[in-house]
């Protein structure tokens, strides 16, 4: 297991944009990219998007058979197995609170990872106590109406669930990010996250 240079904690609700925003980085960050001035290349050999729902879709999938593919997208498949899945990963962190984050980082192998789904503070400790002086706190935000715009529509069980609310009063990030667009190319919005990280 490679231990990552730099870990981009990424968290916010559902349809806030996180896997837009993460899988935009991933591209920013493997071509060439002004940084600090500096005419830098990554290459796609340097970065990597981690998610900690993979290990749980992974075994949701295989456990009811389900398509695992369909689970990972973003898509209403995913939607229609979101609760049970949920109750069901509570349940074992309930036991082993970093189980999920454990399983999802044994797959790391390049130095800089993008942990693209952050949701509890459980999260955040792990990723403190076993990567402390790598990670970055990253908070997508967005108004409702734009989720809603998105796609988002209120569902009980899942939005007012600790999956969705437990970082709602977490202060401690390191970049907040808002996803509203209002006109901006990602680029922009991403753009001071860039500039102020030492990649």
């Amino acid at each position: 297991m490679e231990s990552p240079r730099i870990l981009l904690l990424f968290s916010g609700k559902r349809k806030s944009g996180k896997d837009f925003l993460t899988e935009n980085l991933l591209k920013m960050l493997s071509a060439f990219t002004f940084i600090h001035n500096l005419n830098f290349r990554l290459g796609t050999e340097k970065c990597e998007i981690v998610r900690i729902s993979e290990p749980i879709k992974s075994f949701w999938a295989k456990d009811k058979n389900l398509n695992l593919k369909e689970l990972l997208s973003d898509g209403p498949y995913k939607e229609l197995h979101r609760k049970e899945m949920i109750v069901w990963s509570e349940e074992q962190r309930a036991k082993d609170y970093g189980i999920f984050c454990r399983k999802a980082m044994q797959q790391v192998t390049k130095p800089i990872c993008i942990v693209s789904d952050i949701r509890r503070k459980t999260d955040i400790l792990w990723f403190q106590e076993n990567y402390p002086s790598q990670m970055l706190r990253v908070r997508v935000e967005c108004s409702d109406s734009t989720r809603t715009s998105r796609g988002w529509k209120f569902q009980s069980g899942i939005d007012d669930a600790e999956s969705e609310c437990d970082l709602d009063n977490y202060s401690k990030w390191d970049h907040i990010i808002n996803n509203d667009q209002a006109g901006k190319s990602v680029e922009e919005i991403l753009s001071p996250l860039l500039q102020s990280t030492d990649f």
